[in-house]
């Protein structure tokens, strides 16, 4: 793979992050933004244990998405103050998805500030993350397509940046947001997946208080490398185009894949897979050409 080192900056105004980063959609990655904020100091493991300790979680871990389910179940469920407790004692790939501020632990909001930056956020849904020593998110793009300011919160973290038309070199799996399961981002195999060779994107190395604005449809791979947790606030679509490709990776091309797996079940599953290794080895071919 071809990976780049990003633009970091150690401070931005809002003209110059909308005219150089938000509106040709470039991510940069801003050195301790979160460390402005008042209550920074609340951004940890035990005060997230102290708050919402007693909550029951569902966790995750690295295992490949199963292909022939629309979206995997938990493998464990337990306390918050449990799940912190272990990943600080010891290494781990569970993971939390999706953990919703504002229904889990509203007082949070308090602690933060959404950064004065031009775009309009959507404050009904800022996003925690956590995850132990050893948890990876396998490469994929948020459906929603929305752009996101990414914070990470203890622990270092990797991440892999691919503008979304490098899916082709990352066998993107037809009508999905994922590259096809057994592809390993961490140790890749380029005898089985030569096309990755030619993927072009970026590499960047997260610690805490910094924040990575995200561009709409961006692939990433995020791998913890120490126990932590991250935040992500969202956007809105910034233009009618994008408002409608984003219904249409929602309600059209999801559902298309919902039914057409209903229908064929496993055939479809495997046609999909074929056809990422197909379409990926023309890009292939036609790269070696040109």
């Amino acid at each position: 793979m071809y990976l780049s080192q990003i633009d970091t900056v150690e401070k931005i105004n809002k003209k110059v992050f909308l005219e150089k980063y938000y509106k040709p959609q470039k991510p940069v990655l801003i050195k301790n933004l979160a460390k402005t904020w008042d209550a920074y100091d609340k951004w940890n493991l035990d005060y997230i244990a102290q708050k919402a300790g007693d909550q029951s979680v569902d966790l995750y871990d690295n295992k490949p998405a199963d292909p022939n389910k629309a979206s995997d179940k938990p493998v464990a469920r337990m306390k918050m103050r449990e799940y912190i407790d272990l990943i600080k004692r010891e290494p781990s790939d569970l993971r939390i998805f999706f953990f919703i501020i504002t229904d889990k632990i509203p007082e949070l909001l308090k602690n933060f500030s959404y950064p004065d930056l031009g775009f309009k956020y959507f404050k009904r849904i800022p996003t925690l993350f956590f995850g132990g020593s050893e948890a990876r998110v396998l490469m994929h793009y948020d459906v929603d397509l929305a752009d996101l300011l990414h914070f990470q919160f203890e622990g270092r973290k990797r991440v892999l940046l691919f503008p979304k038309d490098q899916g082709v070199y990352l066998y993107k799996v037809p009508l999905s947001v994922h590259t096809v399961y057994n592809l390993n981002y961490e140790t890749p195999d380029v005898k089985l997946f030569p096309a990755l060779k030619y993927a072009s994107g970026f590499e960047i190395y997260m610690e805490p208080g910094d924040a990575l604005f995200m561009p709409g449809g961006y692939w990433h791979f995020n791998r913890y490398l120490e126990p932590g947790f991250s935040m992500s606030l969202r956007s809105f679509p910034n233009s009618p185009r994008r408002l409608l490709n984003m219904l249409k990776e929602v309600f059209v091309i999801r559902y298309t894949d919902k039914i057409l797996r209903k229908l064929f079940k496993q055939r479809w599953v495997n046609y999909k897979q074929r056809r990422a290794f197909v379409k990926s080895n023309k890009a292939l071919e036609k790269k070696i050409n040109d």
